[in-house]
């Protein structure tokens, strides 16, 4: 018997597909402005910096954002496939200049990384607004803490770097200006 309530639900519900869209319209403009991006994240984290150091507080909350940034970047810099989990007989990396060019795919891809970040900074913002995150603490000992963690996990990242023969940053594949390198490739094109 609730018939006016159903259409205000639906009504509810197209709404929040309208919004949705729209934000996710947003979203879609803004990727390929990869700078613009990242230097209105820089800001965003401003802001939330000078909130902090203002309010003289919240320092549990940046711990807990910069614990979670650590794993994003963690993400941002792996591969997507694990060469130490992955069997000798798979696709791997290339080791040698003569590999096949494969681009390295993120387990955690840029727009994604900046997104999360994004958020967090954000949902962090947000809580200083609130007291009951406000958990008082001796913020040196969770600054010298999440040195020595951030230290630790990045020596374990690069020398899993080294180890594998990947670098996380790639200029793309290589472009040739029309020039032959040697004459094993020039007898290969001709054929």
């Amino acid at each position: 018997m609730d018939v006016g309530g159903g259409s205000i639900r639906a009504a509810i519900s197209r709404w929040e597909l309208a919004v949705w869209r729209q934000y996710q319209h947003v979203l879609d403009k803004w990727t390929p402005h990869v700078g613009r991006r990242w230097v209105g994240l820089l800001v965003v984290a401003l802001v939330y910096a000078l909130r902090v150091y203002f309010v003289e507080g919240f320092y549990l909350v940046s711990y807990g954002l910069g614990i979670y940034i650590l794993n994003l970047l963690i993400g941002f810099l792996s591969p997507q496939v694990d060469p130490e989990i992955l069997d000798a007989e798979g696709p791997s990396l290339p080791t040698s200049a003569n590999d096949e060019f494969r681009p390295f795919v993120r387990r955690l891809p840029e727009f994604k990384f900046w997104y999360s970040i994004t958020k967090a900074f954000c949902v962090a913002f947000v809580m200083t607004f609130f007291s009951a995150f406000d958990v008082p603490v001796f913020w040196p000992i969770l600054l010298f803490y999440w040195v020595v963690l951030f230290t630790l996990t990045m020596r374990r990242q690069i020398s899993h770097m080294i180890k594998y023969k990947y670098l996380p940053f790639s200029s793309g594949k290589q472009r040739y200006d029309g020039k032959r390198a040697s004459p094993e490739s020039t007898s290969l094109s001709e054929d």
